[in-house]
């Protein structure tokens, strides 16, 4: 479900996470783990990875929270995330997987597929077009809240989604769904 995020309250929370306030772990999950999501999704591009990098994102936060200064935890929280995504790709890469099941995934046949959306977006549109639209028609952010978090202007983010939905909307219709 979608719970809007009050910046203030947000920072408010990860000061108090910082200062010992355990509970304070609860509201900032609820309000950021969608956009980390998301962008981990991206890169990864299966759900169980992504599941795994966004718990590992939260765990490496919780250890570094010292390290963050005031301004944007969400868009801290992404580029953590992110970073962690693409250290997974580059061990999975190493990685020989023994077992056609082990990569059943790649293969179209895992037992919980992406949905077929997801799947079309992440191929057609950019890294940054992807992110937005996930955060803003997944996720449930305004765009101005998207703006913030990426650290853009509102009219840039309002911009890139509309052009992002026009590339989705004709990759769909040109596949007839």
């Amino acid at each position: 479900m979608y719970m809007r995020t009050d910046k203030r309250k947000l920072e408010a929370k990860v000061a108090a996470l910082a200062g010992g306030d355990g509970s304070a772990f609860d509201y900032i999950y609820e309000h950021t783990n969608r956009a980390v999501y998301f962008a981990i999704l991206y890169i990864v591009g299966n759900k169980h990875d992504a599941e795994d990098v966004l718990q590992d994102t939260y765990v490496r936060a919780l250890r570094a929270l010292e390290t963050y200064r005031e301004d944007n935890f969400t868009g801290w929280l992404v580029q953590t995330g992110k970073n962690l995504a693409l250290n997974h790709l580059k061990r999975s890469k190493r990685e020989v997987a023994t077992d056609f099941a082990e990569q059943s995934w790649r293969f179209g046949t895992s037992e919980q597929p992406l949905p077929y959306v997801y799947d079309v977006a992440a191929k057609t549109l950019t890294e940054e077009e992807y992110r937005i639209v996930m955060m803003c028609s997944v996720a449930g952010y305004k765009r101005r809240e998207v703006a913030e978090m990426l650290g853009m202007p509102i009219g840039t983010v309002t911009w890139k989604y509309n052009e992002a939905l026009k590339k989705l909307r004709a990759k769909l219709n040109k596949e007839d769904l």
